[in-house]
C-alpha cells in the first residue's frame, strides 16, 4: 500500500518534513517513490504539488492524519470530521451533562436543609414566646 507520510530532514531541533509518497513498509526516512511537497513547521510554511498529490490519492495511497491535515488545510481534500473528534465531544457532552444533575441535586440538597433550618428556627421562635408568657 502506499502511503502519504511526512518524511523528516533538517538540523537538530530545527526540524522540516517533505511529504513524499512511499510504501507503508518503508522507514519514515527512507527512499519515497516520489517527492510531492514541503513543509516547515516553525514557519508554517507548506509547498505542495497538487497535480501529483491528486494523482497519487487517485491511485489510492492513503495520507497519514498529519499529511491528511497538511492536505484539507491546502484545500485538496474536504475537511471531513474525524470518529475521534465525535467521540471526544459526545463524551465531554456526557460529562457536561453528569455535572449539571449533580450540581441540581447538591443545590436541591442544599435548599432542602435551609428549609428545614428555617422552618426549625420558626418554631423555636414560636416557643419562645409562649414560654415567657407562661413565665409571668
Amino acid at each position: 500500500m502506499i502511503k502519504l507520510r511526512l518524511k523528516r530532514f533538517g538540523k537538530k531541533r530545527e526540524a522540516s518534513f517533505r511529504l513524499v509518497a512511499t510504501n507503508s513498509t518503508s522507514r519514515r526516512d527512507g527512499r519515497p517513490l516520489e517527492e510531492l511537497g514541503f513543509y516547515n513547521p516553525r514557519t508554517k510554511e507548506t509547498r505542495l504539488n497538487t497535480e501529483a498529490i491528486r494523482a497519487r490519492l487517485a491511485q489510492g495511497a492513503q495520507p497519514t492524519d498529519s499529511v491528511l491535515t497538511l492536505l484539507e488545510r491546502g484545500g485538496l481534500i474536504e475537511k471531513t470530521v474525524r470518529a475521534s473528534v465525535t467521540v471526544g465531544q459526545a463524551k465531554q457532552a456526557a460529562a457536561r451533562e453528569a455535572a449539571a444533575k449533580q450540581a441540581a441535586k447538591e443545590a436541591a440538597e442544599a435548599a432542602a436543609k435551609a428549609a428545614e433550618e428555617a422552618a426549625a428556627a420558626a418554631a423555636a421562635a414560636a416557643e419562645a414566646p409562649a414560654e415567657a408568657a407562661a413565665e409571668a
